[in-house]
C-alpha cells in the first residue's frame, strides 16, 4: 500500500491541482476511505463491476413506479465505483496506462447507460442522443489533446461526471417520490434532468476548450511531423 496523500496523488495522475477544491478533497477523501475494504479488489474489476451496475439502473428503471428508486441507488453505487476502481489502484500502487484506458471505457459505458437510464424515464430520444454524443465530444476533446501534449485535464468542468451521476439521480427520486412530473412545470423529472445536462454540457465544453486553448496555443508540435513552431490559425497535423 502506498502513503500518498489522496488529493495529492489525484492531482499528480491528472495534472490538476484539486487541493483548492473543498468540494473535490472532501469527495477524494471520503472514497479513499470507502476503498480501504476493497485493496485486494484489483482497480479493473472496480471499472467493470461500475458497468455493470450502471447498466443494471437502466433495466430496473425500465420497470417504472417506484423502482425508479431501486434506480437511484444504482446510479450513485456505480458514480462511487467510479471513484473506487481508481483509489485502489492509488492506494495498493497499481496505477498502470492499461488500467488508465479500462477506466476511461468503462466510465464512457456507464456515461452512456446514464443517458439510457433518462430515456427508460421518459426523456425524449433526440435529447437523450444529443447529451450522449456531447459526453463522447467532451472527453474526446480532452484526451486528444493530452495525446498531442496537454500535461493536465485542461479544467476541471461543470460537466464531468459526478454532474452527470447527479443529474440522473435526482430524475430517479424524482420519478419515484413524485411521479406526476416537476413541480410548476409538470414536466416529467427526465426531461428536466436532461434539459439541466445539455445546459451542464455546453457549458462544461466551452470551459472545456479554453482551457485547451491556453493550454497548447503557444506549444510547438513535437510528433513526427514537427515544424519546431507554434500552433497557427489553419494547422493540421494529422
Amino acid at each position: 500500500m502506498t502513503g500518498e496523500n489522496p488529493v495529492a496523488g489525484w492531482s499528480r495522475l491528472h495534472g490538476e491541482d484539486v487541493s483548492g477544491s473543498r468540494l473535490v478533497v472532501g469527495w477524494l477523501r471520503l472514497v479513499h476511505s470507502l476503498a480501504r475494504p476493497l485493496d485486494r479488489v484489483h482497480p479493473d474489476v472496480l471499472s467493470a463491476a461500475g458497468v455493470v451496475v450502471a447498466a443494471g439502473a437502466v433495466a430496473v428503471a425500465g420497470a417504472g413506479g417506484r423502482w425508479a428508486l431501486l434506480a437511484l441507488v444504482l446510479v450513485v453505487a456505480a458514480g462511487l465505483l467510479d471513484g473506487l476502481d481508481g483509489a485502489v489502484a492509488l492506494r495498493t500502487g497499481r496505477v498502470r496506462p492499461l488500467g488508465a484506458v479500462v477506466d476511461a471505457v468503462a466510465d464512457r459505458l456507464a456515461d452512456l447507460s446514464l443517458v439510457l437510464v433518462l430515456l427508460v424515464l421518459g426523456a425524449e430520444a433526440w435529447w437523450c442522443a444529443a447529451i450522449g454524443a456531447s459526453v463522447l465530444l467532451h472527453e474526446y476533446a480532452r484526451a486528444k489533446a493530452q495525446a498531442v501534449g496537454m500535461a493536465s485535464a485542461g479544467v476541471i468542468t461543470v460537466a464531468e461526471r459526478p454532474t452527470r451521476v447527479i443529474v440522473v439521480a435526482i430524475a430517479c427520486a424524482g420519478t419515484g417520490l413524485a411521479p406526476g412530473g416537476t413541480p410548476v412545470t409538470g414536466w416529467s423529472w427526465a426531461a428536466v434532468s436532461a434539459l439541466v445536462w445539455a445546459g451542464c454540457a455546453v457549458a462544461g465544453f466551452g470551459q472545456l476548450a479554453a482551457g485547451i486553448r491556453r493550454e497548447l496555443a503557444d506549444r510547438p508540435w513535437t510528433g513526427p511531423f514537427a515544424s519546431g513552431r507554434p500552433d497557427q490559425p489553419g494547422d493540421d497535423p494529422r
